[in-house]
């Protein structure tokens, strides 16, 4: 059995390994040149990722083939997992340009008897109608009969997601019971899957655990702003409220590629009023900041913690992102500060000044939980807007 694993980014690669390092042969695809040479000379191209880099060393151009080529991968191996983004638009909308790519690719290739595995997470019915229609319509096999077709989406977190791969519950549903139960063969050799009735059940999982996490920051958050106005210190009311039956999640910012992307794949489709509620309170959350900011007075602002979350070097949906935009926009100086990224990154990649002196700013507003900053911003605790409450 040899595994294509399609689309080698920070879910893609660690997939690859994980496969890799159970005793599978495995050809990894991905559109970027530079990526694949890297990987085929034993070299980690995903940061951030413990102890991704050792498999690498250990399989990179071995039992892991990185290729450029969709077409002759495809060709090549019988299991096909299909791991590429889906990203959306400026009107929420999915654009499932590089799915489809790959899946034009893949049914060119495609034999019977293979696999078909998607594991990006999608809008509910994509599995059954856009992966379904696609290949079989450009390769001449019937879905269900000649070759069969999954769904299991990836449940990783960056920074944890070799360990995640070997040791989280991994969904698997297929659109018929035959492909659900050879998908779940499958993964048995290097995961722990669970079976579900259907592939729309296993993609509204997915999504249902998205949507969970965004509604409940957004809870919250609006106790959180709740607290500030009756005079109660959030976190000693968040801490006693704590037991079997209650426990409320850190208010704050919602970013980068998860949580704020399939609230949509709902909304776009169906009437979740809560869900949509949720999603427009977290995101109006820089203006509530903006607003405390301009409580403080000044118009030099220094902004720590760029990434959508610490520890992370990724600024997809970044709340500091807009608050930067939102700040500058209203005439403010903004600077900023990350452990993760260089003054020149810093000045390019965000549109801020470096900072570098906490002292000069009118107010500083914390956006990740920078702890080690700590000290030097307790002796201007009234010039901070301490969003993840690290100066208590």
């Amino acid at each position: 059995m040899k595994v294509s694993v399609i689309g080698l980014g920070k879910a893609g690669l660690p997939l690859a390994a994980v496969i890799a390092d159970a005793g599978l042969d495995v050809i990894g695809v991905d559109v970027d040149k530079k990526k694949v040479d890297l990987i085929n000379k034993g070299i980690n191209p995903v940061d951030g990722e413990p102890g991704l880099g050792i498999l690498i060393k250990k399989y990179g151009g071995k039992s892991i083939k990185a290729t450029n080529d969709g077409i002759k991968a495809a060709k090549e191996s019988s299991v096909h997992i299909i791991i590429v983004p889906l990203f959306i638009d400026k009107n929420k909308k999915p654009d499932f340009s590089q799915i489809k790519k790959a899946l034009e690719d893949l049914s060119k290739g495609i034999k019977k008897k293979d696999i078909v595995v998607l594991e990006t997470t999608v809008p509910v019915k994509t599995t059954e109608t856009l992966v379904k229609n696609i290949l079989e319509k450009n390769s001449g096999l019937k879905a269900g009969k000649d070759f069969y077709i999954a769904y299991s989406p990836e449940r990783i977190m960056t920074g944890y997601s070799i360990s995640r791969f070997r040791e989280f519950p991994k969904l698997v549903g297929g659109i018929d019971r035959e492909s659900t139960d050879r998908a779940f063969n499958l993964y048995k050799k290097f995961a722990k899957p669970i079976k579900v009735s259907s592939s729309r059940t296993a993609e509204l999982t997915k999504i249902a655990e998205g949507v969970y996490r965004d509604v409940n920051i957004a809870l919250a958050n609006e106790l959180f702003k709740a607290a500030e106005k009756l005079g109660v210190d959030f976190w000693e009311m968040r801490e006693a409220a704590k037991h079997e039956f209650c426990n409320i999640l850190e208010p704050g910012n919602v970013g980068g590629h998860c949580i704020p992307v399939y609230p949509w794949f709902l909304i776009n489709e169906l009437d979740v009023p809560l869900i949509r509620i949720a999603r427009e309170l977290n995101d109006s959350m820089v203006e509530y900041y903006t607003k405390k900011i301009e409580k403080i007075g000044g118009k030099k602002v220094g902004i720590i913690g760029l990434s959508y979350r610490e520890g992370v070097r990724e600024k997809a949906y970044s709340r500091s992102v807009d608050l930067i935009n939102l700040l500058k926009k209203r005439g403010y100086e903004v600077y900023a500060l990350d452990p993760l990224y260089s003054k020149e990154e810093i000045k390019k990649e965000f549109g801020a000044r470096y900072l570098d002196d906490f002292s000069k700013m009118d107010a500083i507003i914390l956006m990740n939980k920078e702890s080690r900053y700590k000290n030097k911003l307790l002796s201007m605790k009234s010039r901070v807007v301490d969003v993840k409450n690290i100066l208590s």
